[in-house]
């Protein structure tokens, strides 16, 4: 049976345990990668969370996957392919390592524009951040031990918060003003 979920209050050695994860692997990986970004839950300071450091590996190019690939499983890292998400490699973390998700992207890669996105808005806007701490209750509480429930619950706020960086972008690119069509 899988493990249930299971959310926590956030906690402030969230971004402490995220450098020492970040660290290990800028080390391992050296100039093959451009940066380590922390994202989801964790990566938002007040955010309740499942207790999991979720990390994105930025590449320059699909081109290099191959070489993170080896370097990561030098250092303990297993390759688990896409899992379904195009655009993003997934890695089961070494044992003894801290509870990680550790993805890597290219720079290109839209699943990363995603999850810097959905980071980045809720991290300047306390409201949305607020909705979705409640949501993510509400929903390890009703589906416990469903997790594929759980996540499809969080689909719909997600994707709106989405849209809404899609249309704050727009916004800006055309400095607010409407254009005739």
């Amino acid at each position: 049976m899988p493990e249930p979920v299971h959310i926590v209050e956030y906690d402030p050695q969230w971004p402490l345990v995220f450098a020492g994860l970040a660290d290990t692997v800028r080390r391992g990986l050296g100039s093959l990668i451009l940066r380590v970004e922390h994202v989801g839950s964790t990566a938002v300071p007040g955010l309740s969370a499942k207790p999991v450091i979720d990390i994105d590996v930025v590449i320059p190019t699909r081109a290099s996957m191959p070489e993170a690939v080896e370097a990561l499983r030098e250092l303990g890292y297993a390759h688990e392919g896409d899992m379904g998400i195009p655009g993003r490699e997934a890695f089961a973390a070494p044992a003894g390592t801290p509870v990680h998700h550790l993805y890597v992207c290219a720079a290109d890669s839209p699943e990363l524009a995603r999850h810097l996105a959905f980071r980045d808005f809720l991290r300047t806007h306390a409201d949305s951040a607020r909705r979705y701490d409640e949501l993510k209750r509400d929903l390890a509480a009703r589906y416990r031990h469903d997790r594929a429930a759980y996540s499809t619950g969080k689909t719909a706020f997600v994707e709106g918060v989405l849209a809404q960086t899609r249309a704050d972008a727009d916004r800006s690119a055309g400095n607010g003003r409407r254009h005739p069509a």
